[in-house]
């Protein structure tokens, strides 16, 4: 069985106030992306690795990798012009005759555990389609269209994680599909072919960095 993941980095650092995308600045002492790509060789030594990058950012990856003797092997598939564009072009790598498990990821989600990866793809095996999730801790209210809200039940809700992991030619197939803005991450691309998809337990820090604060967060943690 073969394994692949494929690590999404369109970020432009817009939301951070800086010119430097979020997955190439350092994070105890080494870019983001750079630890993400190493927790899954860490789970997995032999999984094929795919980055999804934006075309006019892929030099100063390469530059990056030089810098870092960064020598973990990849494949790098170009950005499209929304997530599930990017992902298409990331499954293009993959043979169609592979059989195996292929897993999603944000590129700047450096803090997923080895646990929650080899949960992940060990339950796709068995289920075909994976979301890790962790429990809402905090209040919920939803909002009517008037402007007033309600709260509701909190523990009929989880927040979605990566990697989202699936059979390889489920993924495909759901990927031949045309683009509708409800795909908002790959497991809603699956439903859409009437698929259902399986919950496991996600980790808590395995947050996804967008904001200075997740910065100052993350840098914490070492």
């Amino acid at each position: 069985m073969e394994r692949y993941a494929i690590l999404v980095a369109g970020g432009k650092g817009l939301r951070m106030g800086g010119d430097i995308p979020k997955q190439f600045l350092p994070v105890g002492g080494k870019p983001v992306l750079m630890r993400t790509v190493e927790v899954f060789r860490q789970a997995y030594p032999d999984i094929n690795i795919i980055l999804v990058l934006p075309v006019s950012q892929q030099e100063y990856w390469q530059q990056l990798c030089r810098e870092y003797a960064f020598n973990i092997p990849f494949q790098i598939a170009d950005g499209g012009e929304t997530r599930f564009h990017s992902v298409g072009n990331g499954l293009k790598l993959i043979p169609d005759d592979a059989e195996g498990v292929v897993g999603i990821h944000d590129g700047v989600r450096p803090f997923v555990t080895v646990e929650t990866i080899l949960r992940c793809y060990d339950e796709a095996v068995v289920f075909g389609a994976v979301v890790p999730v962790v429990p809402v801790v905090e209040t919920v209210r939803q909002l009517r269209k008037d402007g007033t809200s309600f709260t509701v039940p909190r523990s009929e809700y989880n927040l979605v994680q990566t990697p989202q992991t699936f059979h390889i030619s489920l993924l495909k197939e759901a990927y031949r599909q045309p683009y509708s803005s409800f795909f908002t991450d790959d497991a809603s691309v699956v439903e859409a072919l009437g698929k259902p998809v399986h919950l496991v337990e996600g980790n808590r820090e395995n947050i996804k960095i967008t904001t200075p604060a997740d910065m100052r967060f993350v840098n914490g943690l070492f």
